[in-house]
């Protein structure tokens, strides 16, 4: 079992802390929810109207990663054990995150969509390629919840409109029409933005 070292002694491995918490062993769970919080909540944040609703999502993420703990396998990427369950750890945040858009904002904020599909191609370079990580993710927040969910799925974690509109439950027009959408949406807000003010807006 999972034991609590002197304060001298190396903590234990990725692998080892998995280990234990495959085998229900408290300490390692209260371990690993400690060192992966913090990633947890950059994650559901992006998503989630506050932190409050954010640090719900993350809760029940945790929930779901120790239930299924047992479908990762951290002997089948023995070289980058940290990066294979940083991962899949994150796909079971954004899609707890994304369980609690649908259920506490779709059906408040889903905006009205346009009969015809925009989908058209940004031409060049913008004022959003000159902004920080932070930055961004700081104007972000501030869009309609429909918008600023497909721009993080779509954008930030890198899915496709098919997997967008299959988890949002929208259509696959619906879904590129609201990126297109969200993309104008942060386009204005920088414009009416001066350099100082930009900072308000770093998600911390």
């Amino acid at each position: 079992m999972l034991k609590i070292l002197p304060s001298n002694s190396a903590p234990p491995t990725l692998p080892e802390l998995l280990a234990a918490c495959q085998r229900e062993e408290r300490v390692a769970q209260r371990r690993l929810y400690s060192q992966f919080h913090g990633f947890a909540m950059s994650i559901c944040q992006r998503y989630a109207r506050d932190r409050d609703q954010a640090l719900e999502a993350a809760n029940d993420g945790f929930v779901k990663v120790f239930r299924d703990l047992y479908r990762f396998d951290a002997t089948r990427h023995p070289e980058d054990v940290l990066g294979s369950f940083r991962g899949w750890f994150k796909r079971i945040m954004i899609h707890t995150a994304i369980d609690h858009y649908r259920a506490n904002e779709r059906h408040q904020h889903q905006q009205e969509l346009d009969d015809v599909t925009l989908n058209q191609a940004d031409g060049g370079a913008t004022p959003l390629d000159t902004l920080s990580y932070d930055e961004l993710l700081g104007l972000v927040q501030r869009l309609p919840p429909a918008y600023r969910a497909v721009f993080n799925l779509a954008v930030i974690d890198g899915f496709g409109h098919e997997e967008i509109a299959e988890q949002l439950r929208i259509s696959v027009g619906t879904s590129k029409s609201n990126l297109f959408k969200a993309r104008a949406h942060l386009r204005t807000m920088l414009a009416q933005c001066t350099t100082s003010e930009k900072a308000r807006y770093v998600v911390r």
